[in-house]
């Protein structure tokens, strides 16, 4: 327990604005035990799986985490590093410099923090971090530019569950959507750009993002939307035809219809089309990880390459690029607002 939320009192002259950067998580290695953990946590939230409780838990312990952990395992031992999970170190990374930057144009002000909704490090952890480093504002950014339930609705959830057992608890800001801002859809548009330049250009741009069950969409969710117009923006900044890119959904999971068109069946059918040179962004994601690496860059390039495709290329996510450390800071300025004055 923070020492003044437990009324051993603070210091008001060192009140910090705390950042919570925040994304969905990781395992801790690429081993059955460890995947099924983060798993058994990742697939027990109702905002992932929105079917009653108790049908889905005989499902999920029953059939599931008997199954699913030693596939996930082998997918992840594939994308693993000698220093662990890469989405992990790509997000220490971020958070590293995300600090930096705020300490060069307000130095003392900030305090930035990494938590995972699922796994280590905790939305809990970190969030008791920043309490003890006195921040009494909080400006939470979660890593998902296009909103969804299943993503910034679960952060805040996780947020939400700490600050139950808490006394006195932050005033608190959300990045909650910023599928279209001029610093991501730029940040975005230039790592297209860069790769082309240095590695040419394909006959087609496949932006694919997660998917996420059509029924959620069905029933109000407003992510397709968010995924659609980020694309529009960036098709419009990088100035393509209607026949240069095409737009698809991946990860789905189970049987139930997910978002269309599956990023999968896309692939393919473009090899089968005869594009022979493809190109995949995935805007989503904003550090590559399993879904991006391995899923993408590996199993979906099978895809393509054993359809007839020549070259697959996959652009690399934004992870810690400058003009990605950029944005952040300007989502994490333009929510501090007036606490700055």
């Amino acid at each position: 327990m923070p020492a003044y939320i437990a009324g051993l009192g603070r210091d008001e002259n060192t009140d910090k604005i705390g950042v919570l950067l925040a994304n969905l998580g990781t395992p801790e290695a690429p081993t059955k035990g460890a995947v099924r953990r983060y798993l058994k946590e990742f697939l027990w939230d109702p905002r992932i799986v929105e079917v009653p409780r108790f049908i889905w838990w005989f499902a999920l312990n029953g059939i599931i985490l008997n199954i699913r952990p030693s596939k996930s395992a082998r997918a992840y031992s594939k994308v693993w590093t000698e220093h662990g999970s890469p989405l992990l170190l790509i997000s220490r990374k971020q958070q590293k410099s995300l600090q930096q930057r705020l300490d060069k144009h307000y130095p003392g002000r900030f305090v930035v923090e990494l938590g995972m909704r699922y796994g280590h490090p905790s939305i809990n952890t970190a969030l008791e971090k920043l309490a003890h480093a006195n921040a009494r504002k909080l400006v939470v950014l979660p890593l998902y530019p296009q909103y969804s339930a299943t993503t910034t609705a679960s952060i805040t959830d996780g947020m939400f569950d700490v600050f139950k057992r808490w006394r006195v608890i932050p005033e608190l800001r959300v990045a909650t959507e910023y599928h279209v801002d001029n610093h991501y859809i730029q940040a975005l548009a230039d790592s297209v750009s860069r790769y082309w330049q240095a590695h040419g250009k394909g006959d087609k741009l496949l932006f694919s993002f997660h998917s996420i069950p059509k029924r959620y969409a069905d029933h109000g969710d407003i992510y397709p939307q968010h995924c659609k117009a980020t694309v529009q923006a960036l098709v419009t900044r990088l100035g393509l035809r209607d026949d240069e890119w095409a737009l698809s959904y991946q990860s789905r999971l189970g049987r139930e219809e997910w978002l269309r068109p599956y990023t999968d069946e896309t692939v393919e059918s473009l090899a089968a089309q005869g594009v022979k040179r493809l190109d995949v962004v995935c805007p989503g994601f904003s550090a590559d990880c399993l879904e991006t690496l391995e899923e993408i860059d590996q199993e979906n390039r099978d895809f393509f390459l054993s359809k007839g495709g020549s070259e697959f290329h996959y652009i690399p996510a934004l992870n810690d690029d400058d003009a990605h450390i950029d944005m952040m800071e300007h989502l994490v300025l333009a929510q501090a607002g007036n606490w700055l004055e």
